[in-house]
């Protein structure tokens, strides 16, 4: 006996919850699937447990992709204001942070809760732990198979998400179901991950671990200006995050550790004005003590500036404002808050996010290839892609 379905969305995270709701809003019958016992647990464990559920700067500049306007129409069809006015509905206090990135004032289970509760007023059904062992195509309707039961449906979506956070469940599920279709699927990467370094560079991030500092990271022509983080594995932080969604493997990155001063000229004008000051102190007053006292340690330079010859300088200078390292690699998937790549944006309508060449099979959220820039981008892209197949299955 197979249980009939106008739409079946698989994967109830930010973009499922989403996709069935606005199907459900239009009368069609819902099932709404998903492996895990909890569901919506990415959102529950983002932003550290207050949710930066989108981000009041949103624009199609903050994403990257193959095919950089593929996201237009999504995010035009359904804003960041649609989200928010969503919110207020349900009178969750919210508030910015910092460059535009919304969180909730109190926990981001009030966004799970708001997803269910909306899932519920349009009536969709949802079914938890469920193990799908096959998908099919006949004629024009899709079927799902979970063991001997099976499922039907005009309008099949996968909003099965990407391969970040493992330990809750993410798989290459949703990229399997691509090719099964024939989908082409670009090469997937961690993204907005921590990098790791040779052993001298982790060595002195070891000793650093815990310091933070505003930084500029650019790779390329690219740069992001926020913080930067010194752990015991590498380099962390907003700044490092943001480059790692561009960085390529074998590639260099430049960090500039004072982005406000040109240190050159300040040790310039400190050699003119202050020639006794010792080159240590001066330096721990532009950077943190520890770091200070390493760079100079690096660098071989040490007592008054006025000893110190302006090749020596440059060189300190340069290690401060265009320290220039080598990334081994990053922290992976384990630690990756998206993947990078996935379902070709080619093979999709941008328009209702419908596979072109599979009529009724849409992709949405982070299994196509759509990666935002940290700060509540990527929920955007999932709120906006599941509110478009919405209104299409």
């Amino acid at each position: 006996m197979t249980e009939k379905y106008n739409v079946i969305i698989v994967g109830a995270g930010a973009a499922g919850l989403m996709c069935a709701i606005e199907a459900g809003k239009r009368g069609r019958k819902v099932l709404l699937v998903d492996h895990a016992k909890k569901i919506g647990e990415k959102i529950r464990i983002s932003g550290g447990g207050r949710c930066n559920f989108t981000n009041i700067n949103t624009h199609s500049s903050k994403f990257i992709s193959n095919n950089p306007k593929f996201v237009i129409s999504a995010l035009s069809q359904y804003t960041q204001n649609d989200f928010i006015n969503l919110i207020k509905k349900h009178n969750i206090r919210f508030h910015e942070k910092k460059l535009g990135q919304l969180f909730c004032d109190e926990s981001a289970q009030q966004i799970v809760d708001m997803l269910l509760l909306e899932c519920k007023m349009a009536n969709v059904t949802l079914k938890k732990e469920i193990i799908i062992t096959d998908i099919d195509k006949q004629t024009n309707k899709y079927f799902i198979a979970v063991g001997s039961d099976k499922y039907s449906c005009d309008s099949l979506i996968i909003a099965t998400g990407g391969l970040s956070v493992p330990k809750i469940g993410a798989s290459k599920f949703g990229y399997d179901i691509g090719k099964k279709f024939n989908l082409n699927i670009t090469e997937t990467l961690p993204a907005l991950v921590p990098l790791t370094f040779s052993q001298k560079i982790l060595a002195m991030c070891k000793e650093l671990s815990g310091l933070s500092l505003k930084t500029v990271v650019s790779y390329n022509k690219i740069f992001f200006e926020e913080g930067m983080l010194f752990t015991h594995r590498g380099l962390s932080g907003p700044s490092i995050l943001q480059i790692s969604s561009y960085w390529k493997l074998g590639d260099n990155i430049k960090i500039n550790l004072s982005p406000k001063q040109d240190i050159f000229k300040l040790l310039e004008n400190e050699k003119n004005s202050n020639p006794k000051q010792d080159i240590n102190t001066i330096i721990s007053e532009i950077l943190p003590k520890r770091l200070a006292y390493m760079i100079c340690k690096e660098n071989e330079v040490s007592g008054n500036i006025s000893e110190l010859s302006n090749r020596l300088l440059i060189k300190l200078s340069n290690s401060i404002n265009t320290w220039v390292i080598n990334p081994t690699g990053s922290e992976g998937y384990r630690t990756a808050e998206v993947t990078l790549g996935g379902v070709d944006t080619n093979e999709i309508s941008s328009k209702t996010m419908m596979s072109i060449k599979n009529p009724g099979l849409f992709f949405i959220g982070e299994v196509v290839d759509v990666t935002g820039h940290l700060g509540g981008y990527n929920f955007q892209w999932a709120w906006s892609s599941g509110y478009v197949a919405g209104q299409y299955a």
